[in-house]
């Protein structure tokens, strides 16, 4: 067995001597040049860590594991590896032949100002709220953004954020009908496109999303009162903001999002594009070690 290894930012070949200790893999750090390099890579970092790699990744379609060691890590908490320990847990699994590596969707972002770019994220695309907070975070400094940064940045735009205009036209083509269906230009405060479960560092803004089904789940939240949005907040933890009336939660497996002048789409933390743009699902683009179970 060859491994390759990625440290991201606050990791170190320190951090990987729990996974050599009795094992008989060849280890080389870096991202392998070719898919013959070698047999599987590690990578020691978080959601921004891993956005980074997604296109080298999706090319050498090499198996993944993720060990969660970023300020935030939610594509890890989604495939419940929520300490090295998971993480070194699956990997003996993987080395013995216990388990093999699954294939996962990724969502693709392309702008339409650019539509040769294509921008892979491995847990939830969004614009309005939710990218404003991110911005904010994405200043300040990493052990503040790895002990409820998102959460610090978005309690004080509860009350301040400008609801927009918001054009969602989602393909809803099957076998049996053809056909698009566009939700009207809502005066919207955060539109969330999801690949997995969890975003913000735990906030569960899909919570039915599943990164193996081919889909999308779009949770829009539409324009509500400063004291409703603020009692809305601790709820997105536990999946409840559903309940509201003013939050709409559908699929689909490609959806255009147009707003009336261009707002900025995050995603997996980081900054993409802005609006207007494409958001569809890349089906299987990931193989990544994890227990299914």
């Amino acid at each position: 067995m060859r491994a390759a290894v990625i440290f991201g930012l606050g990791t170190s070949p320190a951090d990987l001597k729990l996974f050599q200790a009795g094992s008989t893999t060849e280890w080389s750090q870096g991202l392998p040049t070719s898919s013959g390099d070698a047999d599987a890579i590690l990578i020691f970092g978080g959601d921004g860590t891993i956005h980074r790699h997604l296109p080298a990744l999706v090319r050498l379609k090499l198996p993944v594991l993720i060990v969660p060691s970023g300020s935030g890590n939610d594509f890890a908490r989604a495939l419940k590896l929520r300490s090295m320990r998971d993480s070194l847990g699956a990997w003996r699994d993987f080395e013995s032949g216990a388990i093999q590596a699954q294939a996962l969707d990724l969502g693709v972002v392309i702008p339409s100002a650019a539509p040769e770019r294509t921008h892979y994220f491995c847990c939830v695309a969004g614009c309005g709220l939710d990218s404003a907070a991110a911005r904010s975070a994405n200043r300040m400094p990493r052990w503040l953004r790895g002990h409820g940064g998102y959460a610090l940045a978005l309690l004080p735009l509860l009350a301040r954020f400008p609801a927009f205009s918001l054009l969602l036209t989602q393909d809803t083509r099957t076998q049996l009908n053809d056909h698009d269906r566009t939700d009207a230009g809502k005066l919207t405060l955060l539109a969330a496109f999801a690949n997995t479960q969890f975003y913000g560092d735990g906030m569960r803004i899909a919570p039915n999303a599943d990164p193996t089904d081919g889909k999308l789940d779009i949770c829009r939240i539409n324009k509500l009162s400063p004291l409703k949005l603020l009692s809305l907040f601790p709820t997105v933890y536990f999946g409840q903001h559903l309940l509201v009336p003013e939050v709409e939660y559908s699929r689909a497996e490609r959806v255009h999002v147009q707003t009336e002048t261009p707002i900025e789409i995050y995603a997996d933390g980081e900054f993409v594009c802005e609006t207007p743009a494409e958001i569809s699902v890349a089906a299987g683009a990931l193989r990544v070690i994890y227990s299914a179970r």
